[in-house]
């Protein structure tokens, strides 16, 4: 049971940082195009004839500015390091996802040593304390239970399970 909360968790977890990655990628587009557009615009001579000269110099102040702020805030690192965060949760779901389905099936004492295993990797990845903002979390819940993630071979097979057309699986000896 046990394994497949920390699926659960996983799930969540990934999904609330794929979220949160796409907006910070778009942040990151924006930082990169917003100076190169601003400068151009500000150093078209013909817009100087239809835009207050303290416009112009306030366009050419953010082109500057922007860039500065973007490495103050680190975004390049953020994308990089919530794209590794991200892979790595959405891994452990699935491996967790695996040891509960799968692996507890067979062999007690070797289940409970993947699951030690997994939560010590659980624990690193943790360790990195990345937080998204809860409006994403929000997304993430109404993402999954909308049904984004359920997979239709899972409900064929709950509908066969219902109707008595599965068995259960032998127990490994």
């Amino acid at each position: 049971m046990e394994a497949l909360r920390q699926s659960e968790s996983c799930l969540y977890t990934s999904t609330a940082i794929f979220i949160w990655l796409r907006r910070v990628r778009w942040q990151h587009k924006i930082v990169l195009l917003a100076p190169i557009v601003l400068t151009a615009i500000a150093g078209f001579s013909y817009v100087k004839e239809w835009v207050p000269v303290w416009a112009v110099a306030l366009m050419a102040f953010l082109a500057t500015l922007i860039p500065s702020l973007a490495e103050a805030l680190e975004i390049q690192t953020h994308v990089e390091e919530l794209k590794t965060k991200a892979a790595e949760f959405k891994a452990l779901q699935d491996r967790f996802r695996r040891l509960a389905k799968i692996t507890v099936l067979g062999n007690i004492d070797r289940a409970e040593a993947e699951l030690s295993d997994l939560m010590d990797r659980m624990d690193v990845v943790r360790s990195g304390s990345i937080t998204p903002p809860e409006k994403y979390y929000v997304a993430a819940r109404d993402k999954i239970r909308g049904g984004d993630y359920d997979f239709s071979i899972d409900q064929a097979l709950r509908d066969m399970a219902a109707d008595g057309g599965v068995a259960a699986l032998p127990k490994a000896t």
